[in-house]
């Protein structure tokens, strides 16, 4: 099936990659590797003539397998192309997908369908023969109206769909309970009712619908689904969908034959994973890769006659419901409309802002309604407006938390100028909507320490908001520390959506960026930078608040005037009376803070890759982040549509060459490769002049080297530029409500606060069902078990070793007794109020004492979190 002009080049790549350097895993995988370099040319020429399913098959391997072997040969920057990146990305997602919806599939069968079904059930409707209808039918439906194969949560609402459907075609005699005496009288003798003729199918199956719900009711519950969420998606693309598909049920099923045949053309079309091979368990579609990674992650007994309940760790498509249902409770009791509070806010303004925000709010409904149809599909625009709405609620509610924090520092009611900025608005509206995305795009790879991205992923709102990533960048961290029902997932994705600002997105022509620093070069006084050196090794404040970002000069003052400049911190609506006079133009304090942490996270990512590299040559750290630092500083046009990534490697590299240290850039991008979120085309697509891209090593000599020669060949001379002093690594600012927390003087011992709930249908309340790291964990809330892991947890805190340090370090005083643990407030060590026997162990005591609310222990971590900002400012 392979072309000619694609035999050719795949046998030179071939050729090349056998000469290469250890190419050995190549010689020994020869048929292997020639499937590879056949696939990358096909790719690269456009000329795929084979499936990837027929790809596999012809050399005996598996999906998993073939992604690690791209990895593998992808040895020089040009071997694997960008698109051949992009390709393999793509298919590795569908994948995932796949993989985790089967098995929930399998398993979801499992508890409706009897195995063996009494004898009146005839043999051709065997427990096989409904999985394969099942099966077909969702991929079917799943490729004829969703365009986003890769999200998770539709894909899942939608074999929903097709589990309803068909449960109330079954024969009550296969199904168990409870799905048996709610299947609706609609089967005569295990055989569909014929309809009446002329009866349309879509009216029919949706009065269906509209007078049951008890099966979609159950398994909504049982999966903890959105009822609402799944019903819409029932009317809006699942009939649509059987009526375009022209499905004809038969003996209480559809026949097989008409589902295969027009599977198989979707498939030939598209040219990837046949999916059909998961009912055979088919060996290309196992994860071995996944599957060795899961079980390093659970635990093992160290003694095979303790008893550890081990659960495995939640499957995708259970993490990503407990998550949406999560924030589903926590937006119930938010409104759609600004509350009373929000309404004394804006009756505060000189300027009312009540009616353009909602004018606002409803025209970006339209947008993003619009936007998210045309990535899903048409058929898909409803659960978009449903997404917008859950996002409204967010924002609203994140607003009204601001204004308190605001009023509350600065102490005042009036947030005119703030409340009528567009572009707050506009940031802050993104960012909630982008919450609710993020907690219904999580896709089934999220477990893996490389996050992967779907087309509704971060940076897709801001297209749908035309708002630029350095606007919005500016709402991140207020939005968090004023939202503290956020789950840890949430914060994370929020600051890997300030990484992805700071490290390219903010850096892209038309960017506000530029101006501020320009901005900031004309200031009186001023040397040629944006942020001055000394800097560097403070403490990173994170008293900013969103009002001092949104509202701090993005212009400098033109007329001058006496008087005292106004501060950062005082209220940003409040405008002097008189414009002072030899006033020098204010300082960004977006600026500011945004190159602060530009730096902070441009060391971390230097530090992570060094101790890859060059861990032998300590020496060479501070001068590489010196030349890295003065590029960012005083060389910034250098990152206009390129990654701050893209700067450390060419200064990693130059820095070693004038210091004679034999490191090549084939190294360095192998080791840059395997950090966390990383994409290969920082490294093989780099600008280089306009609308020109290469790889890095052309960049490092066409661009960075002429840029920055001369000051590269100081650090050879007897001479070198001042070293730039390493930035202060502070505490992340975002306290993650769920940390578990280290026990003062504990021996490797953490309190961990209850997490979301295994299963919400529960309630908040039920306990965490999580994977122990150790050997012994304790959850509040359940039996603790015997009392031999009292006894063992006892030993640990009061482990021998420990008391002899303590007294080794005390000379020839006596030991000193171990300090009390302090779990909660101080001086409430009763918490709930209730009294101990004297007998019962002090640690028993103290996880009894912790059985107080839940909020108490929120409470708390909040205040030490805030304790912890206000120490590191001081």
């Amino acid at each position: 099936k392979v072309s000619e002009s694609v035999r050719e080049k795949a046998w030179k790549k071939y050729e090349s990659l056998s000469a290469a350097d250890g190419a050995l895993a190549c010689n020994k995988k020869k048929k292997e590797t020639w499937g590879v370099c056949i696939f990358i040319v096909a790719i690269d020429l456009d000329e795929l003539t084979f499936t990837f399913t027929e790809l596999l098959k012809s050399i005996n391997i598996s999906v998993c397998t073939f992604f690690q072997f791209v990895k593998e040969v992808d040895v020089n920057m040009d071997t694997v192309s960008t698109k051949v990146d992009s390709t393999v990305s793509r298919l590795k997602k569908k994948y995932d997908v796949l993989f985790a919806l089967y098995h929930k599939f399998e398993r979801t069968c499992g508890l409706i369908y009897l195995e063996q079904p009494s004898n009146e059930i005839s043999a051709e409707l065997s427990s096989v023969l409904v999985l394969k209808n099942y099966w077909i039918t969702f991929l079917l439906a799943k490729g004829k109206v969703l365009q986003v194969e890769d999200d998770l949560v539709i894909s899942f609402q939608l074999l929903l769909c097709v589990l309803d459907y068909f449960i109330k075609l079954s024969p009550p005699a296969m199904l168990k309970e409870p799905y048996k005496s709610s299947v609706p009288a609609v089967t005569v003798n295990g055989s569909a009712r014929p309809p009446r003729r002329g009866q349309n199918r879509s009216s029919r199956t949706a009065k269906q619908l509209d007078t049951d719900t008890r099966i979609i009711e159950i398994l909504c519950k049982e999966h903890d689904c959105n009822l609402d969420e799944v019903k819409n998606v029932y009317f809006t693309s699942f009939i649509p969908f059987l009526n375009s598909a022209g499905i004809v049920a038969s003996n209480g099923l559809p026949e097989v034959d008409v589902i295969l045949k027009q599977y198989d053309e979707l498939y030939l079309k598209n040219k990837d994973i046949d999916a059909r091979l998961f009912l055979n368990h088919d060996e290309t579609l196992q994860p071995d890769v996944i599957a060795s990674s899961q079980l390093e992650r659970t635990p093992l007994k160290n003694n095979p006659d303790e008893e550890i309940n081990i659960i495995l760790p939640q499957t995708p498509v259970r993490a990503a419901m407990n998550n949406i249902q999560q924030l589903i409770m926590i937006l119930n009791s938010a409104t759609d409309k600004p509350s009373d509070t929000l309404i004394m806010y804006f009756n505060n303004c000189t300027v009312n802002p009540k009616d353009s925000i909602l004018k606002r709010v409803e025209s970006f409904g339209h947008i993003f309604q619009k936007k998210f149809a045309e990535a899903v599909g048409q058929g898909w625009a409803e659960i978009g407006s449903q997404r917008y709405k859950l996002g409204v609620r967010l924002y609203y509610r994140v607003m009204e938390s601001m204004l308190k924090s605001e009023e509350e520092r600065l102490s005042v009611q009036n947030f005119s100028k703030l409340l009528n900025d567009n572009i707050f608005h506009t940031s802050l509206l993104a960012c909630a909507v982008e919450v609710v995305m993020a907690t219904y795009g999580r896709n089934a790879s999220q477990s893996n320490s490389t996050s992967t991205e779907t087309d509704l992923s971060f940076p897709w709102i801001l297209n749908v908001f035309d708002l630029k990533a350095f606007d919005f960048y500016k709402v991140i961290e207020s939005f968090i520390k004023a939202e503290p029902s956020l789950t840890r997932e949430m914060i994370k994705h929020l600051e890997h959506c300030e990484h992805r600002i700071m490290e390219s997105l903010a850096w892209q022509s038309g960017s506000p960026l530029f101006d501020l620093i320009k901005q900031s070069k004309e200031r009186e006084g001023q040397t040629d930078q944006p942020e001055p050196t000394s800097s560097l090794n403070m403490p990173l404040q994170h008293n900013h608040t969103a009002a001092d970002l949104y509202l701090s000069p993005v212009k400098s003052p033109k007329k001058k005037a006496s008087g005292p400049p106004q501060s950062a911190s005082s209220t940003p609506d409040v405008q002097p009376a008189v414009i002072p006079q030899a006033q020098k133009p204010q300082k960004s304090t977006s600026l500011s803070l945004f190159y602060k942490k530009v730096y902070l996270l441009a060391y971390r990512r230097l530090h992570t890759l060094f101790l890859h590299l060059l861990s032998e040559h300590p020496d060479l750290e501070p001068l590489i982040w010196t030349l890295f630092q003065h590029t960012l500083q005083n060389e910034y046009e250098l990152m206009r549509d390129r990654h701050l990534d893209q700067i450390m490697m060419c200064s990693m590299y130059g820095i070693c060459k004038v210091k004679n240290v034999d490191l090549r850039f084939k190294i360095i991008v192998s080791a840059y490769k395997e950090l966390c979120n990383t994409n290969q085309e920082t490294f093989k697509r780099v600008l280089i002049r306009e609308e020109q891209y290469d790889s890095i090593i052309v960049f490092y000599n066409l661009v960075f080297m002429q840029k920055l020669k001369t000051n590269i060949l100081q650090y050879a001379s007897s001479r070198p530029p001042t070293l730039s002093p390493i930035p202060h690594i502070p505490r992340s600012p975002y306290q993650f409500s769920n940390s578990p927390r280290r026990v003062p003087a504990g021996n490797n011992i953490y309190i961990s606060p209850l997490k979301s709930p295994y299963k919400f249908s529960d309630g908040f309340q039920s306990p965490t069902k999580m994977t122990p790291r150790s050997r012994i964990l304790v959850s509040i809330g359940e039996s603790f078990g015997t009392s031999e892991k009292f006894q063992k947890i006892n030993q640990m805190m009061c482990n021998s070793e420990y008391q002899l340090k303590r007294s080794a370090e005390a000379g020839a005083a006596a030991p000193k007794p171990l300090k009390r643990l302090r779990f909660d407030i101080e001086g409430q060590d009763e918490a709930d109020g209730s009294k101990h026997l004297p007998q019962e162990s002090k640690f028993q005591q103290k996880l009894a004492e912790m059985t107080s609310t839940r909020t108490r222990m929120q409470k708390q971590k909040l205040n030490d979190g805030n304790d912890t900002s206000a120490n590191e400012e001081k």
